[in-house]
């Protein structure tokens, strides 16, 4: 069952990866990347706001972003905005950026929860898990509460560590951004 689940989430995330990196080259080609994400993330370096700051705040949206309950980041996100006095917008721009790959992690969530607590795996593949959403919605989300509970088990414990790899990685990257972008502002 372990090797099924983690060749299920290897699969899964080749597939993100590849989708995401032709949207992102799609993007790339309009400009949406640097009108969306860059240049918010500048101006917000601009006002003030600390690169560590910045970096908390996308890291805490982007782990938040994949929360396997779907509908709810927004709301835990704001709160977290609140608690640790981060930016609401660049922590809500990242939730938003990475809601396709709450989707992507939605069943590798459920899989890794049913492994780590014993329980038996979910029988359904993402095809007929939208079809039985789409036919009783609501008896749906009935039938996955204990597997919904479990998946959040399982994020609980990725998540924490995630926030600290993604806060020491994008740190670093916001300082050199601030520090270039800094000297293009002030020679002209």
């Amino acid at each position: 069952q372990l090797d099924h689940a983690i060749l299920n989430l290897t699969y899964i995330s080749f597939c993100f990866i590849e989708a995401w990196t032709r949207l992102a080259t799609i993007m790339e080609k309009q400009g949406f990347i640097k009108r969306r994400i860059i240049e918010p993330i500048i101006r917000l370096l601009r006002q003030g706001i600390s690169p560590e700051k910045v970096g908390l705040g996308l890291a805490c949206g982007i782990v938040i972003g994949i929360f396997p309950v779907v509908g709810v980041t927004t709301i835990i996100c704001t709160v977290v905005a609140i608690i640790f006095r981060l930016n609401l917008p660049a922590i809500q721009l990242v939730n938003y950026l990475v809601y396709p790959l709450q989707f992507a992690l939605l069943i590798p969530f459920f899989h890794f929860g049913d492994w780590l607590f014993g329980a038996e795996p979910l029988p359904y593949s993402a095809q007929e898990l939208v079809a039985l959403f789409k036919t009783d919605f609501w008896g749906t989300v009935g039938q996955l509460w204990e597997t919904t509970l479990r998946a959040i088990g399982a994020w609980s414990i990725i998540c924490v560590p995630a926030v600290v790899a993604l806060y020491y990685s994008l740190t670093p990257l916001l300082k050199r951004l601030k520090i270039s972008r800094a000297s293009t502002w002030f020679s002209g």
